[in-house]
């Protein structure tokens, strides 16, 4: 990384990474354990699949997504003879805080070749920026493991710290805020999901979307390694087809593949070339 940033006025100033699936917790596995846990308490259970459809919101609205599918809002009526409150909203959120508080620090490994991209970055006085649909108390538990891990961003932006959530592109916005950069800064935003690729195209950044180590593979890095060649294959292939339509301007594998990103960024930007609005 840092051999291949050598220029010392790059117009990168930030990259802004998301968290689960990006950064650390390879496969974004930890809130959809939380939450599949919290709907079967609550006797509706719901498939990995359907919880990962709405993943990067902002977890209230993840949970009224769900709630608001319509198989999982008959399995909801048909236990409970009611559709589901917003005090049911509410209850299923806390219980939902609790449960990812406790798996947390155990989901807070970088992921590999994160911590080599961020020193080079920084050596390319590239500022590194961190959101995440999580919580303020759920993001103090995560980045609190995390930098036992190695790993400390320079700003840590929650959903709690901003008026509206993903697709809006508010946490981008007050990451650039937090980093002392104006709105127009040129920064890249790097995330695992559709939602959270709008959240920074809507904020003029460049995105970058993780297909293997995030949501659209959602494996753990062990299931991940146990596959075949062919098996990665397929899962890859399918999980790029679905971000390239997320309109990112790159998808790669991992955080691990960033630093051909930001030269290419770095040389369409020097031949004249601006993000697509």
């Amino acid at each position: 990384m840092k051999e291949q940033l050598k220029a010392s006025r790059l117009a990168t100033k930030a990259v802004i990474f998301d968290w689960a699936g990006t950064a650390v917790d390879f496969g974004s596995i930890a809130p959809v354990q939380a939450m599949a846990e919290v709907f079967k308490s609550a006797q509706v259970p719901v498939s990995v699949a359907e919880i990962r459809r709405p993943m990067g919101m902002e977890k209230r609205r993840h949970i009224q997504e769900l709630l608001g599918d319509e198989q999982i809002a008959a399995r909801w009526h048909a236990l409970h003879g009611s559709s589901p409150t917003q005090a049911d909203v509410n209850r299923l959120y806390d219980a939902f805080n609790e449960q990812l508080i406790e798996i947390l620090p155990r989901r807070a490994d970088p992921i590999p070749g994160l911590l080599e991209v961020v020193a080079g970055l920084r050596a390319a006085n590239i500022k590194i920026g961190s959101n995440s649909g999580y919580s303020a108390r759920m993001m103090d538990v995560l980045s609190r493991a995390a930098r036992e891990r190695g790993y400390e961003p320079d700003c840590v932006v929650s959903s709690s710290d901003v008026q509206t959530g993903r697709p809006a592109p508010d946490l981008s916005l007050k990451c650039l805020e937090q980093l002392g950069l104006s709105g127009d800064a040129v920064a890249i935003k790097v995330d695992d999901t559709s939602v959270g690729i709008e959240e920074g195209g809507n904020a003029g950044l460049w995105t970058v979307a993780v297909a293997v180590s995030g949501n659209e593979v959602g494996l753990s890095l062990e299931e991940w390694l146990a596959l075949t060649a062919e098996q990665q294959a397929q899962l890859r292939n399918h999980a790029y087809e679905r971000l390239n339509k997320s309109l990112a301007d790159y998808v790669i594998d991992t955080v691990a593949d960033l630093a051909t990103v930001v030269c290419d960024i770095e040389m369409r930007i020097a031949a004249g070339e601006r993000r697509r609005a």
